[in-house]
């Protein structure tokens, strides 16, 4: 069964190159919480191969986006994301990608578990740009559809007030799916554990109940087809949740990784009928998913020495590339083989694009490496400078790559930096 299972793995991989081939390059947008394929895994071309000895060069700087861990989304000349102030005002807003110039702020909500002084508070959620629409989801439960030009609220719900969400200790930490015509988030709790509501309006298409009420946990739902039927894949407090996209009937539960685990983080990464699922406690698994018959769930592998740290994994040529709590390692993904490990980085977040792992660590660490299975080769490496004072959280915000320019936010600051390659530069 492994031997066909890892064919079957390959000729999964080939058909995503040759669709990466087929697809437009050159400069391009990141609408969404790792972007459209929830991957972290960037189409973009045309990048540094190598940067300066003091880093790329700086753009802009913004010190005033509101406290927070919300990723950038980038669509155009725009750059959307959520910060907060004090316990009562939670915003999403736009800023130039030209200049960070502000362009338009919203309320949305207030923040999270206002009345049980939450550890970090501040906004998670990253917003996700649909067409001519913008939908986020912030850490107090409110789902909200606004206006991407304007700002303007075209409709909110508080599905922790509705569906009697169960939020984790940290509140929400969610970024909303935009699927078809759908939104869909995790309230948590039992009866509605998650939802998918109409995108246009905001009325409940589903929900998915529970045999026990459940705490949402600080993940974000990936897409699956495993057995050719379409599933949303979520990391509750106790574990991996399939669950049918049409129905919201639950089809599968895994619960391993969750095991000791208070944060359970980083969103499921799916290729074909895989899935795997990491916690820095519990430790890293590959998932088979069979959904012929009744559903059936194969652990392939599980270990500790894994991308486990709540910055995420992304997968390229058959390997996987994150941290552990203390080392950035390369791990294939098919069998769980460690080809190498390096502790010079720490824990970070994680993106690729062009052939290179970026690096956002936890402490202000900036690094480029070359994404090979052979060893560690380091590109480039830059301390953010003079970042703010944000007492015991760290950099929790993915760095993102869109139209040449990387973003890194820091609690209330974002950097923009210049990683496009001119003619006759950073080529290899």
């Amino acid at each position: 069964m492994l031997r066909e299972w890892r064919q079957r793995m390959r000729l999964w991989t080939l058909v995503v190159v040759f669709g990466l081939l087929a697809g437009e390059s050159g400069a391009g947008d990141w609408p969404g919480w790792r972007g459209p394929n929830r991957d972290g895994v960037s189409e973009e071309t045309g990048l540094l191969s190598t940067w300066p000895e003091n880093g790329p060069d700086l753009v802009w700087r913004v010190d005033g986006a509101g406290k927070g861990y919300s990723t950038p989304s980038v669509v155009g000349d725009r750059v959307y994301l959520m910060g907060s102030e004090g316990r009562d005002r939670e915003f999403v807003q736009a800023l130039d990608a030209r200049d960070g110039a502000v362009v338009w702020s919203t309320h949305v909500g207030n923040v999270g578990l206002p009345d049980q002084d939450p550890s970090y508070p501040g906004s998670r959620s990253t917003p996700i740009v649909d067409g001519e629409r913008l939908y986020v989801f912030s850490s107090d439960g409110d789902v909200a559809c606004l206006e991407r030009a304007s700002g303007k609220v075209v409709w909110t719900r508080n599905v922790r007030e509705e569906f009697g969400g169960k939020p984790g200790r940290w509140a929400y930490s969610e970024s909303p799916l935009v699927d078809g015509d759908r939104v869909v988030v995790t309230p948590g709790g039992q009866a509605a554990v998650m939802v998918a509501l109409d995108k246009r309006t905001g009325e409940t298409v589903w929900t998915t109940s529970i045999a026990e009420a459940e705490d949402a946990a600080f993940s974000s739902i990936a897409i699956s087809n495993a057995s050719g039927k379409k599933q949303y894949v979520q990391f509750l407090k106790g574990g991996l949740l399939g669950v049918d996209a049409e129905t919201g009937k639950v089809l599968w539960r895994y619960h391993r990784t969750a095991e000791g685990s208070p944060a359970n983080i980083p969103t499921p990464l799916i290729q074909g009928d895989a899935v795997y699922n990491a916690t820095h406690r519990a430790g890293g698994a590959l998932l088979k998913i069979d959904l012929d018959g009744d559903p059936v769930v194969t652990e392939m592998y599980f270990g500790s020495k894994l991308p486990v740290n709540l910055g995420g994994s992304i997968l390229t040529q058959g390997h996987l590339f994150g941290t552990t709590r203390s080392a950035l390692v390369c791990t294939e993904f098919e069998t769980g083989e460690l080809k190498w490990t390096d502790r010079s980085v720490g824990p970070a977040s994680v993106f690729y694009a062009e052939g290179h792992v970026y690096l956002a660590s936890e402490d202000g660490e900036v690094a480029l490496v070359a994404a090979t299975p052979t060893a560690y080769v380091e590109k480039g490496r830059f301390t953010l400078p003079n970042p703010p004072v944000r007492g015991d959280s760290k950099i929790w915000a993915y760095p993102v790559v869109a139209n040449g320019r990387l973003y890194i936010r820091d609690v209330n600051v974002v950097w923009c930096y210049d990683v496009s390659q001119s003619d006759g530069e950073g080529g290899e």
